[in-house]
Parts: structure tokens; C-alpha cells; sequence
């Protein structure tokens, strides 16, 4: 068994010593970092009036135009523990509304790399989970951040419409859906509302978006995306134009957005929620569109993939779990070198279909970085973080998975919250 090694990372010239990176810790100390928040920042945005769109690339925080480029390998020694790595992999829900009130502090042990916010608890049927007021979210991810080792990333799925886990009746501004913001066809517009709901995910010390959704309509009737006003639009263009003016309003911001879902849910007859949506004989190239062009900008940070099987692309499993899909189509033909998340493992669409270890061991080899473990999908798992990880060491273990792969993903994680001013 590898022996533990603690890992203080309280700035980034701590974590780049401890990255064995002393050179480049020097070239980073300048770059881009996260906007502070005092305790009299707002916590509810203010509309911006005189904003305009469409601002430069180059004026845009990313790996090629910062001032400081982030290192290339964060690291090169065995200096952090394969524990701490994999607990980095990891992206876990919990409940409690405060840190002392739950049982995150067992979560935060294993050095996980983030949590996943959530307004209702699906498994009790009530809207008591980790969101209750501005005051008490911005207090609960202040908690949990000082009681991290690495810091978090704090995840949420806040796109705006039916799926925003911050609602007005808890105090937090009004949102629109990405349907409403295609259909009006206001880039401007776009930009006010994204810009809006970057500033609340600031004030509220949220760095992390699972949004925005880039699925093109060409199913209306779809139960999960189309008929829920998820989509900008069913013109892949459009859906782009919209979808970059989202992602640079957060980015101004340094709040990380995450593109769903790859390679395209938009025209699936099901839920993959509720069991597999097979869109083999629905899906087209057009679905591409929008990811080909975002990456194309250098601006996308991260992407998560689909529960969808799609024959045409993988003959055995959808696409969270397919090697051609995410290694060879998303990062080889498509070029994209940032996180690759994973849609909710717990979802039937994979949970019904493979056993735990099954699903994990082909995520990782697929080339998912990060696994999402919502823990909110009908069935709360007190001890599942204890259980992921202690498969994905067994993995390593038994050879099945390589110390490297799980070097790949560390390396890109920490990229990541470096360039956005995480560590």
C-alpha cells in the first residue's frame, strides 16, 4: 500500500513545491488569479448595462494568451501521493448545509478534487440538500474551502431555466433558459444574463458551472433536453454564437464552464437519467458543430460527456465509458487538451447497465479526468467516495489501469485550477 503523503497547497507557490515546478512557479506567481471576495462583497448580481459582446480572444484568460503560460507538467516527482491523485479525479455530492451538519468532512479526507451543490435531495423527497439562502451557500463553500488541503472545485448546475440550482425563492436572481436566450437572438443580451449569473457564482465563491449546454435541438420532443428549453437552438451556429458569449461572460469572471453534453444529446427520444438513450439512428454530424468551433477559440475549459450509446461511434459502450469517443474523437480529431468531465455516474443510463467497477475502469481508459458522483440520484451512498477511490487504487494495483493515465488526468486537473486561480 502507498504510503499517504500530505500535501499542503495553500498558494501556488506552496503547491508548485510541492509539483517539484520551482521554475515555473516563478513564471505562474504573475498570472491570471481568481477575483477575491471580501465579506462585503455583494453575493446577488447587479445587472451590467454597458457591457459589450464579443470581446477579443485575446483579451480572454486562456492557456495561450496568459501572461505566464501554466507549466506543462505539474508533476514531475513522486511527491504527491497516488491517493491524493485519485482524490482529485473525484467530483462528489453530499448532504448538509453546513460542514459541521454533514458528513462532507469524511468526503474532504480523501483529498477529493471537488463537490457537487444540490437544491433538493432526490432519495427524501425534500428541498433541504446543501442550498438554503445566498448568506448560507457563500458560508458553506467558505467552510469548505478552509477545510480542504488542495482547494475545491465547487460545482453547480446553474445554465439558467428549469435547471438552476439557485431559485428565486431562496433569494438568488431571476434566470432564463438557453431556449429563450436563442430564440431572442441577442448576443448582447446573452452576454447581461451570463454576466449576471457569473457575478452571483462569484459572490457565492462557486468556481465551477456544468453549463453551458451546447446540445443542438433537432429532437423538440426530447423529454431531457428539447422539451425543457435546454438547447440555444436547433441551428448548430446559433448554438455556438450563444454558447461563446455564456462561456466569456464566466470566464471574465473565473468561473470555469463545462460544454454538455459530448458528443450531442440533443436528439435522444430518452432520458438518460432514467436508462440508456440510444441515439444511433438520431445523432448527426452536426452535433459537432458547436464543440468543433468552441475548441477552435482556445476557450473552452472543460467538457462532459454523454450517457448516450451511439453505435456509429462505439459499437459497445456509450459514450462515457468509449475510448473512441472521448480519446480518439473529442481530444484526437477534435483537438480538445483541457478536463473532461463525466455526466453523473450514478445515472441509470450507466448504473443499471455495469457494476461500479466496470463503469469506472472504462471511464478512466475512455479518458474521463474528472468522475461526478452526484450522490443525489435516488439512492444516497454515505461511503461511495471511500469506495471509488479504494477501486481506482485496486485498478492501479493490479496493473489495469497505468500510474501515468492517472498522471494525465492529475496534471490536466491542476492545469486547470491554476489557470482559472484555484491554487
Amino acid at each position: 500500500m502507498t504510503n499517504k503523503t500530505t500535501v499542503h497547497i495553500h498558494s501556488r507557490r506552496n503547491f508548485l513545491k510541492v509539483a517539484g515546478q520551482s521554475t515555473a512557479a516563478m513564471a505562474l506567481m504573475t498570472g491570471c488569479s481568481l477575483s477575491s471576495t471580501n465579506e462585503n462583497s455583494p453575493i446577488i448580481a447587479t445587472p451590467i448595462d454597458n457591457h459589450k459582446p464579443n470581446k477579443p480572444a485575446s483579451e480572454i484568460p486562456t492557456p495561450d494568451n496568459m501572461d505566464k503560460p501554466a507549466p506543462d507538467d505539474v508533476d514531475e516527482t513522486t511527491s504527491v501521493s497516488l491517493e491524493t491523485k485519485i482524490g482529485q479525479m473525484l467530483l462528489v455530492g453530499f448532504r448538509g448545509l453546513t460542514v459541521e451538519q454533514s458528513d462532507v468532512r469524511d468526503i474532504l479526507d480523501l483529498q477529493i478534487g471537488g463537490v457537487l451543490l444540490f437544491d433538493y435531495d432526490v432519495a427524501r423527497h425534500k428541498p433541504v440538500r446543501n442550498i438554503q439562502s445566498p448568506q448560507q451557500v457563500k458560508a458553506l463553500v467558505d467552510a469548505l474551502q478552509a477545510y480542504t488541503e488542495i482547494p475545491l472545485l465547487i460545482g453547480i448546475d446553474y445554465e439558467g431555466g428549469v435547471v438552476n440550482r439557485l431559485p428565486e425563492k431562496y433569494g438568488f436572481p431571476p434566470t432564463v433558459s438557453h431556449q429563450y436566450l436563442g430564440r431572442k437572438g441577442d448576443l448582447t443580451l446573452t452576454h447581461q444574463y451570463a454576466t449576471k449569473m457569473a457575478e452571483t457564482l462569484t459572490g457565492l465563491g462557486i468556481n465551477l458551472n456544468f453549463a453551458p449546454v451546447v446540445d443542438v435541438n433537432t429532437n423538440p420532443s426530447n423529454p431531457i433536453i428539447g422539451k425543457i428549453e435546454r438547447s440555444f437552438s436547433a441551428d448548430p451556429q446559433i448554438v455556438t454564437d450563444h454558447a461563446l458569449e455564456y462561456i466569456r461572460a464566466f470566464r471574465q469572471h473565473n468561473v470555469i464552464c463545462t460544454l454538455k453534453h459530448f458528443p450531442g444529446h440533443g436528439s435522444s427520444q430518452a432520458d438518460s437519467h432514467r436508462g440508456i438513450a440510444d441515439v444511433t439512428n438520431t445523432w448527426a454530424e452536426i452535433e459537432l458543430i458547436p464543440y468543433r468551433q468552441l475548441i477552435q477559440t482556445g476557450e473552452v475549459d472543460s467538457i462532459m460527456t454523454a450517457h448516450v450509446f451511439n453505435q456509429t461511434l462505439d459499437p459497445n459502450y456509450p459514450a462515457t465509458l468509449s475510448k473512441p469517443v472521448i480519446t480518439d474523437l473529442l481530444r484526437g480529431e477534435l483537438g480538445f487538451d483541457g478536463v473532461v468531465f463525466s455526466d453523473d455516474m450514478q445515472m441509470k443510463a450507466i448504473a443499471s447497465h455495469y457494476g461500479l467497477e466496470i463503469a469506472i475502469q472504462k471511464a478512466i481508459e475512455a479518458g474521463v479526468d474528472i468522475l461526478v458522483i452526484g450522490n443525489n440520484m435516488g439512492d444516497f451512498v454515505p461511503d461511495i467516495a471511500v469506495r471509488v477511490t479504494t477501486i481506482i487504487k485496486q485498478l492501479v494495483q493490479n496493473g489495469t489501469i497505468s500510474p501515468t493515465r492517472i498522471d494525465e488526468s492529475y496534471q490536466r486537473i491542476l492545469k486547470l485550477k491554476y489557470k482559472m486561480g484555484i491554487v
